[in-house]
């Protein structure tokens, strides 16, 4: 089957959790080409800090499979994930994972922790970067400039 990203589905999420005052990050769970889960950031909404739109789509996608790893399944993510979200993504035994804008104050893939680097981790996904980062970036530059006064990204 040719790669066909579903990172427009992400985005979309994204922009619905910035409708909600949320942060504008976006996450869809597919595998074999069909979306299983898509969440968007929801910590404010439900008082949660594991709220995060990766968590949210996992959990989705273990109920929708009935089983708690998500082997050959991929995960797009408009926003380099933090290290709690690359723990589950890991933990989860997500096959690959494609994210949009790099995120050097609390990514935990490639900036900060490097989680998938670590000794500890059992499962590190193939990681594809850069896919969509241009308007994740602009997206969240938007969010937070009208909330700071600034472009605080």
């Amino acid at each position: 089957m040719p790669f066909r990203s579903h990172m427009d589905a992400a985005l979309a999420e994204a922009r619905a959790a910035a409708a909600r005052g949320e942060v504008p990050v976006g996450a869809v769970v597919v595998r074999d080409g069909t979306v299983l889960a898509r969440a968007g950031n929801r910590t404010r909404e439900l008082a949660d800090p594991t709220a995060h739109a990766e968590v949210l789509a996992i959990r989705a996608a273990c109920a929708a499979l009935g089983r708690d790893r998500l082997a050959g399944c991929d995960l797009y993510v408009t926003l380099e994930p933090c290290p709690m979200c690359a723990a589950a993504i890991s933990f989860a035994r997500i096959a690959r994972l494609y994210y949009g804008a790099a995120d050097p104050k609390s990514g935990g893939v490639a900036q900060g922790a490097r989680v998938f680097a670590h000794p500890q981790c059992h499962h590190a996904p193939e990681v594809y970067d850069g896919i969509g980062a241009t308007a994740a970036a602009q997206l969240l530059r938007a969010f937070f400039a009208d909330r700071r006064g600034g472009d605080a990204f």
